[in-house]
C-alpha cells in the first residue's frame, strides 16, 4: 500500500529521477524557461523551489547544498548571482506553470515552466491607484446638483 507516499516517481529508477530532475533544473536557472510535460514540471517545481530559497543566503554551506544538488558550477554562479537578487523579496512561489496543450505524438500534456520574476509579459505594471470612488444612486447625485445649483444662485443674489 502506498498509503501517504506522494512523491511522484515518473516512471523512472532513483537515480535517473535524481539526474533529470537535476539536469531540468539548471536548464531552468541558465534557460529561465523550459518546456516539458506537466508531471515533470511539477516534479521540477518541487525540487527547485527549494534550491532557489536557499540561495538567498550566500554561505559557502548553502553553496555546497545546492552544487551537490545541480552539480554544475554555472547554473550554482548564475543562480546566486542573478536569480537570488532577482527573487530576494519574494516569500516563494518562484516559477510558474503554464499548460500548452497536448503533445502531437503521445497525447501527453504539455507547458512550460518559467522563474517569475523574469517574464516581462506577466509582470504587473505598478500603476498608481485610482481614487476609489462611491457608487451614489441617480437620486443622490439628482439632489447633491440641485444643492449646488441653489447654493451658486445665493451666492449670485448676495
Amino acid at each position: 500500500m502506498r498509503h501517504n507516499k506522494k512523491f511522484n516517481h515518473l516512471g523512472r529508477t532513483a537515480s535517473h529521477r535524481s539526474a533529470m530532475l537535476s539536469n531540468m533544473a539548471c536548464s531552468l536557472i541558465k534557460h529561465k524557461r523550459i518546456t516539458t510535460t506537466v508531471a515533470k514540471a511539477k516534479a521540477l517545481k518541487k525540487f527547485v523551489e527549494p534550491l532557489i530559497t536557499r540561495s538567498k543566503d550566500d554561505t559557502t554551506n548553502s553553496r555546497r547544498i545546492v552544487f551537490s544538488n545541480l552539480q554544475d558550477k554555472y547554473a550554482v554562479t548564475e543562480l546566486y548571482k542573478e536569480i537570488s537578487t532577482q527573487v530576494g523579496d519574494r516569500q516563494g512561489g518562484y516559477t510558474r506553470i503554464i499548460k500548452l496543450g497536448n503533445r502531437l505524438g503521445d497525447n501527453a500534456e504539455m507547458c512550460f515552466i518559467e522563474l517569475v520574476d523574469y517574464n516581462e509579459n506577466m509582470k504587473k505594471d505598478v500603476a498608481p491607484k485610482k481614487a476609489t470612488r462611491t457608487r451614489r444612486s441617480k437620486k443622490v447625485k439628482e439632489a447633491a446638483e440641485v444643492v449646488d445649483a441653489v447654493e451658486v444662485s445665493q451666492e449670485e443674489n448676495q
